[in-house]
């Protein structure tokens, strides 16, 4: 037997402010796009920007639905838009931002386990990093530099 430790490296800036004016301007995207969220049963507004390597920014918000599963999250429904219209581009960054209704959220919200998923897809079909800005509505911003490092032993198409 062989034990192993799996860790990766991010950095943490104290809020937007510390961003570049690019990663500022993405994530200002993000939380333009977060106000199109359809979240009337969780009242979890979630915006996500996909910059592209053409310069070209994606959004996507959280749409719900009553038959819970039917729904989809602003990082699929972004990712997702950003592959339909530009299928052979590579993702640079997904900045993905969420508020609550019922509360501040003033710490980041990493993204669920369908969501890394599906962007660990892209990461994998591109053969390149996608670097991940997360922030709430307020406070810090979390980047890290590969949708791999948030998802480690991740599921993709060499498993086939």
């Amino acid at each position: 037997m062989k034990k192993q430790k799996l860790s990766f490296e991010l950095t943490v800036f104290d809020g937007l402010f510390e961003l570049s004016e690019d990663d500022h301007a993405l994530m200002s995207k993000a939380v333009a796009a977060r106000k199109n969220a359809y979240a009337p049963y969780s009242n979890f507004q979630v915006g996500a920007a996909v910059l592209l390597e053409n310069g070209q920014v994606v959004i996507g918000s959280n749409q719900e639905n009553a038959s819970y599963p039917s729904g989809l999250c602003a990082e699929r429904v972004a990712i997702f838009q950003a592959g339909a219209l530009y299928p052979s581009v590579v993702v640079k960054t997904v900045a993905i931002t969420a508020t609550s209704v019922n509360r501040v959220v003033d710490t980041p919200a990493a993204p669920c386990g369908n969501c890394r998923q599906a962007m660990l897809e892209y990461e994998v079909k591109q053969k390149e990093p996608v670097r991940l800005l997360i922030m709430g509505e307020t406070g810090k911003v979390i980047q890290c530099n590969a949708i791999s490092d948030i998802l480690p032993l991740g599921f993709d198409s060499s498993y086939l």
